[in-house]
């Protein structure tokens, strides 16, 4: 089996980064893994043409195609968001905009293959868990739309900086465990 791991910040190297790391480092053991980030790939922004609904394919040619494909290619699928202005990040809010050609709210469209399993990992700076909520419904809501089966979640408030994750290292490890 696969997973993919999605940071879904633009940052490399920050605190989603390292949680990113570390459910990398657990799975690895389990499943043919890789990490991406949305800011790997140069995706613009959904241009509104309802085009795709015509054809379930998108006008546009760059980099969304590269991500979908990692999307195709796992069997399990872990989002991991920090919360901007409560909300998920604005590069993965226009990559799931992009994906409307999958979504199965409208024929045709087409489809990433049947099976898949899809985690919401967040995070927040502030201590209220409400925000983290939030990121997962918007994460869950684009699975559903997607047909992957949202399967679990977890959500942590606190976390600015990567030395922000090291106390909170074993929950992930646990969350990784029924992954």
């Amino acid at each position: 089996m696969k997973a993919l791991i999605v940071n879904c910040s633009p940052v490399r190297n920050g605190a989603t980064a390292e949680i990113v790391n570390i459910i990398y480092g657990e799975l690895s053991a389990k499943y043919e893994t890789k990490s991406i980030c949305v800011d790997d790939y140069d995706i613009a922004f959904c241009k509104g043409c309802r085009a795709c609904h015509k054809t379930a394919r998108c006008v546009q040619n760059d980099g969304f195609t590269d991500m979908i494909n990692e999307f195709e290619n796992a069997d399990i699928i872990i989002c991991t968001a920090p919360s901007y202005w409560a909300d998920i990040p604005g590069q993965f809010k226009s990559f799931i905009d992009r994906c409307t050609p999958w979504c199965n709210t409208h024929e045709p469209h087409a489809s990433l293959s049947r099976g898949k399993k899809g985690y919401a990992v967040v995070l927040r700076t502030g201590p209220n868990m409400k925000e983290c909520e939030r990121l997962i419904q918007s994460i869950e809501h684009f699975y559903g739309h997607m047909e992957i089966e949202c399967a679990a979640h977890i959500g942590f408030c606190g976390i600015e900086y990567r030395e922000d994750v090291a106390p909170r290292k074993e929950e992930i490890i646990s969350f990784c465990r029924d992954i």
